[in-house]
């Protein structure tokens, strides 16, 4: 499977922050907001990621990320010119995607919870056999503002609605998809929507309408944190920070990730912190690497 980050857009709702920087680059307490879903598709065993952003934006991308070696994985970069809605990631991505499934998160989105690698990785070993497209669902108290999906008792997706003024389920679709090959070619049969947007919703119908689309409830122990306003970014923050100093871990910590699923061995994660070790993420990841058997 291959991973796509869609870290585009203009991040108005955090003018005047988001004039001069990509949402996606500011600091969600101790680290770039784009490390949380880079880590999601890491987790998920993803080793081939798209970034998707502005053309302004993606050099700092690029500085940040490198190509991704130093980390076990690969990194490529693509511009969507226009916010031209969600679903667009798989038409810019196309080449990137070729004949493999493929996963979509937002570059905005936070993941957080007990057992979440394994509920990922089953999840993209079902889609990889059996086809088709997994959404993941969160309870939240005001479903009206979010795209809602509703289930069956075995999970298949029944309905979907965006901002339903009488929702049929408080489960609000997250920013994470999964979606079998079919999913360029229907992108690219998707109808604009007024706004001129290929819209995430609809692709996600075209699936529903095949039988094809399953719902994951993510409940109780899980965070989803969504950082698209001024108070939203603060409160993340606040909960990574919260989580880091009692647990004595990083959360998202992408040379963690990459030392555990043996992408890169504990001699080259001891130098990986030590390019940061002025940073108490520098530190923690030095401290993890010693813990495997660095022998540095």
């Amino acid at each position: 499977m291959k991973g796509i980050v869609l870290a585009g857009g203009s991040g108005t709702r955090l003018h005047p922050v988001t004039r001069a920087v990509s949402k996606q680059l500011l600091p969600v307490y101790d680290k770039p907001m784009i490390y949380y879903p880079i880590s999601v598709l890491m987790i998920a065993g993803i080793r081939d990621i798209l970034i998707i952003s502005t053309p302004v934006d993606l050099p700092a991308f690029e500085r940040l990320l490198g190509d991704g070696s130093e980390l076990g994985v690969r990194f490529s970069f693509a511009e969507q010119a226009e916010p031209n809605g969600l679903a667009e990631a798989f038409l810019i991505g196309a080449d990137h995607v070729g004949g493999d499934s493929a996963a979509l998160v937002l570059g905005d989105n936070i993941f957080h919870g007990q057992g979440f690698s394994t509920i990922l990785q089953r999840a993209v070993a079902q889609v990889e056999a059996d086809k088709g497209a997994t959404l993941f669902g969160y309870p939240v108290v005001d479903p009206e503002r979010y795209g809602v999906g509703e289930a069956d008792d075995s999970g298949r997706l029944v309905s979907i609605e965006e901002k339903p003024a009488q929702p049929r389920s408080n489960r609000a679709i997250t920013g994470l998809y999964l979606y079998d090959n079919d999913v360029v070619s229907l992108a690219s049969q998707l109808t604009p929507s007024a706004r001129g947007e290929l819209e995430i919703t609809d692709l996600n119908l075209a699936y529903m309408h095949r039988d094809q689309a399953r719902l994951i409830d993510l409940g109780r122990g899980f965070a989803w944190l969504d950082t698209g306003t001024h108070d939203s970014l603060i409160e993340a923050g606040q909960y990574i920070s919260v989580l880091e100093h009692r647990q004595g871990v990083r959360i998202a910590c992408l040379e963690e990730i990459a030392l555990r699923e043996g992408w890169i061995t504990p001699d080259q994660t001891l130098e990986l912190g030590r390019a940061q070790a002025k940073s108490r993420y520098g530190e923690y990841v030095m401290d993890v690497a010693r813990r495997a058997g660095a022998t540095g």
